[in-house]
């Protein structure tokens, strides 16, 4: 194994500050961060203890964007949604209070869900639009998917829409609406009881995308 990290397994943390982890090192801004320290497709301990992970005192306090809840309980629901898409993860689910079946794979709402995180860590790290805007055009195979798919970088003009619309809401006092109907992790966006238990899929998602598929939409990084 030498001094590679092939896995990273947490003690003493529960479920809930795990899931805001995996959102944190799952955003682009992380990964941009992360570029500056990995020189090759190798991730090594002594690398990986000096990225700028935030402290889990982060998620206690209250969603700048959203004061009537602590962040946590803002960020939790989205990386529900994200993640449990199998019931493989059941028992993750339900450590994080969930106890229905699975969420549809809609590519329109995880899209936006993946989004709003991006943006919402942009701006817990403290970067204002204009850099945002820098750090989305270094990913080069993000845009070009993006541009062959649909025409423009659509995943930077939807983060830095969000970001100003957070940005707002930190200013105001209002708290931030999600643009997602039903909101994140909400039981209309699941699965139909007992559909995925050996009988395939056929559940129509809300957008109209047709059976809920495997594959993720945004490819590469870099």
């Amino acid at each position: 194994m030498g001094n590679n990290l092939p896995v990273s397994l947490l003690q003493d943390v529960g479920s809930e500050h795990a899931a805001c982890l995996v959102a944190c090192i799952s955003s682009l801004v992380f990964d941009f961060a992360a570029r500056f320290k990995v020189g090759g497709t190798t991730l090594n301990f002594f690398i990986y203890e000096q990225l700028p992970v935030l402290p889990p005192a982060t998620y206690s306090a209250s969603a700048p964007w959203a004061p009537d809840q602590p962040l946590r309980g803002w960020l939790l629901p989205r990386v529900l949604e994200l993640t449990y898409t199998a019931y493989d993860l059941a028992p993750f689910a339900r450590d994080l209070g969930y106890t229905g079946p699975p969420f549809r794979w809609d590519e329109p709402r995880r899209f936006l869900l993946r989004c709003e995180l991006d943006a919402a860590f942009f701006l817990l790290y403290g970067i204002d639009r204009d850099d945002a805007a820098y750090i989305l055009d270094t990913f080069p195979i993000v845009r070009r998917h993006d541009e062959k798919l649909h025409g423009s970088f659509r995943t930077k003009d939807l983060i830095l829409d969000l970001h100003s619309s957070l940005a707002a809401a930190i200013r105001t006092g209002q708290p931030y609406h999600s643009l997602l109907d039903p909101p994140p992790a909400d039981p209309r966006a699941a699965h139909r009881p007992g559909c995925l238990e050996g009988h395939g899929c056929f559940c129509t998602t809300p957008s109209g995308a047709g059976p809920a598929r495997a594959g993720e939409e945004r490819s590469g990084s870099s």
